[in-house]
């Protein structure tokens, strides 16, 4: 038996570890087609065609509402991007990075005389929490990345490719 956070994490790093040395069928795994958050809802989808394949409860930045405009502002980005870079090595359990800034946010930025940011990833726990397990799951406590569990995490990992389209609504 797995036992608080440290066992889960470990258990999660196993799977990780399990998934890239075992050879499985490509049809074991089913691979979305497009990722949708809906910020309002606090939830990540996966789709492949009209088929869900995978939901699962998200925090967002610590200031949630509204489209990120500059570097800092703790916001989530609203749009369409794509995954584009996937680090196993971060700060945190496993992140795949979002192609925000687009075009047209830097346009924007420019326009403002600011930094757009960057660095917005998709991502599971710290590696270093601290806080506590519940402040994970209750808070938006991200500085505008999209944070999920790291079992979550996982599937995400598995269930996407580079280049998958994403769309994160309001």
């Amino acid at each position: 038996m797995v036992h608080g956070s440290k066992g889960l994490l470990k258990l999660s790093l196993a799977l990780v570890l399990v998934s890239f040395t075992l050879p499985v069928p490509a049809a074991d795994f089913p691979v979305a087609d497009r990722v949708v958050i809906d910020k309002s809802d606090r939830q990540i989808s996966l789709w492949r065609g009209d088929t869900l394949l995978k939901r699962a409860k998200v925090a967002l930045g610590l200031r949630p509402q509204g489209h990120k405009s500059r570097e800092g502002d703790f916001r989530t980005p609203e749009g369409r991007y794509q995954l584009v870079e996937r680090n196993p090595n971060s700060d945190f359990f496993l992140s795949i990075r979002v192609s925000y800034p687009a075009p047209a946010d830097v346009r924007k930025a420019a326009r403002l005389g600011v930094a757009p940011g960057g660095q917005i990833m998709i991502h599971g726990q710290p590696n270093k929490p601290k806080h506590n397990e519940e402040y994970y799951r209750r808070t938006d406590w991200t500085d505008g990345c999209i944070a999920v569990s790291n079992s979550d995490m996982v599937d995400i990992w598995l269930m996407t490719t580079p280049s998958t389209p994403i769309t994160i609504r309001p």
